[in-house]
């Protein structure tokens, strides 16, 4: 049987994702899917949730009962293997599906989210042509672009749907002034920025360059609160990754933020920086 878990980590939050997914994409419903295990329709609904962590047994029936077999069984049972662990590194490209899962779910059960990105417009702030900007230069096949592409437009409507999160974005003046995609992709983007940061439960503060040393030069990092678990660190690399949620560790991410807020450019005049840009930007056009 499922076990209570204190705090719902990453992992256990990805599983819950890629249960609620391989059901969906079974076609059964819930109640149909309880009844072929044996088991109530509120312990299915909790392992969709999160609120409680299958075991692999657990798991392992539910997808032979969801007609799920081979590779992505092994992996989904391996991953509720180890679904309380706290800690989580994903090293490589097989594991970027299962940690986008665990950012996907953060975001959504988030109460606030503060990112630091110094290089890249943030993801929950992209619009759709940076999104596949960026793809496509990353040479991914088309439909793995596209499909990308509408994960992330679905992504944003955790800032700009309803019952939106607080989102406290540091984005570097670098990431604003860099040719991702075109110079009509830029535009749109920092518009888009304009438009959000004038939102109640959004703030962008811009952080200048070439300003000395401070937290935010060792790389780019997002912390998660939320209401019912512990915050959790996140850092994204090229390949890989990894979700911290020891206390000590986000207790030094606060101090970092702190740091960073205290070098960059308020609210109003980071929308009058974007502004400048994009009037330069325009000219050239």
């Amino acid at each position: 049987m499922p076990v209570d878990t204190s705090g719902v980590t990453p992992r256990a939050r990805a599983l819950a994702a890629a249960i609620r997914s391989v059901r969906e994409r079974s076609g059964i419903s819930g109640r149909e899917l309880s009844k072929r295990l044996g088991l109530s329709h509120g312990t299915v609904s909790h392992w969709e949730t999160g609120r409680r962590v299958p075991t692999p047994e657990d798991v392992a029936s539910l997808l032979t009962a969801a007609g799920i077999t081979g590779k992505e069984k092994q992996r989904l049972v391996e991953l509720a293997r180890h679904a309380s662990e706290p800690n989580w590194l994903t090293v490589g490209m097989p594991g970027i599906p299962h940690q986008l899962a665990g950012a996907v779910e953060c975001e959504r059960s988030a109460s606030s989210i503060v990112e630091w990105a110094p290089a890249v417009i943030p993801g929950l702030l992209q619009t759709p042509e940076y999104a596949r900007a960026i793809s496509t230069a990353g040479e991914l096949p088309a439909h793995e672009i596209e499909s990308r592409v509408m994960l992330r437009i679905a992504r944003r409507e955790v800032v700009s749907g309803k019952n939106p999160v607080h989102f406290f974005a540091l984005i570097g003046e670098d990431a604003l002034r860099d040719g991702i995609g075109t110079p009509e992709t830029m535009c749109e983007q920092l518009k888009y920025l304009l438009e959000l940061n004038a939102r109640d439960n959004v703030m962008i503060q811009v952080v200048p360059p070439r300003i000395g040393w401070h937290p935010g030069l060792v790389g780019p990092f997002v912390l998660y609160d939320f209401p019912d678990s512990p915050p959790v660190v996140h850092f994204e690399h090229y390949s890989s990754g990894a979700f911290v949620p020891d206390a000590d560790d986000v207790q030094a991410y606060r101090h970092a933020i702190d740091s960073i807020v205290k070098v960059s450019l308020d609210v109003e005049a980071s929308s009058k920086l974007i502004a400048k840009i994009i009037d330069g930007m325009e000219h050239t056009l």
